[in-house]
């Protein structure tokens, strides 16, 4: 499936095939970083992304929020809705700590994002990322990971990166 990610055409490829796609994969790492990064370079991402982050599966969730995340740190911010982000911020903030483990990951991602990426809602981002506070992941055999987005995005700040946008998604 790596493979499948170097030499896919994005531009290519439709809603079925991202569908069947994310439906054979198995693992977070596929889900998240080679779906959700060759669906980002395409037209149909946010509509895609969209459905997945509504779908109640773990792996499709993660793959949605993680779908954004690409996009924002990719996009010029003019490609996005305001309004759109900034409400699903409010999602994030809502349901993260009773979302699946994977998801978790995904949606402190996407905070992080925003607020680093997506400079119009820095600030909320932000607020967001302090209303949630530590984000819990209990992990299989091993101790709990403890996710804090807003000493991420601090981080970023201090190291000057507000604004950051990639030049490609995928490699």
């Amino acid at each position: 499936m790596y493979f499948a990610g170097v030499i896919a055409d994005p531009k290519a490829m439709t809603d079925a095939d991202f569908n069947r796609w994310i439906d054979s994969a198995y693992f977070y790492m596929i889900s998240d970083y080679i779906v959700a990064v060759t669906l980002a370079e395409t037209d149909i991402a946010q509509d895609v992304a969209d459905k997945w982050i509504a779908s109640g599966e773990e792996l499709r969730m993660s793959a949605g929020w993680s779908c954004y995340c690409w996009l924002l740190g990719s996009r010029p911010d003019g490609e996005f809705s305001e309004s759109k982000l900034a409400n699903m911020l409010e999602i994030v903030q809502n349901t993260i700590h009773d979302s699946p483990e994977r998801t978790k990951y995904a949606m402190n991602r996407f905070i992080y994002t925003v607020g680093v990426s997506f400079t119009p809602l820095h600030d909320k981002a932000v607020e967001t990322a302090k209303a949630v506070g530590q984000v819990e992941v209990k992990r299989d055999k091993t101790k709990s990971k403890f996710l804090h987005a807003s000493e991420t995005i601090q981080k970023a700040v201090d190291k000057g990166r507000l604004g950051f946008k990639r030049n490609y998604v995928r490699c």
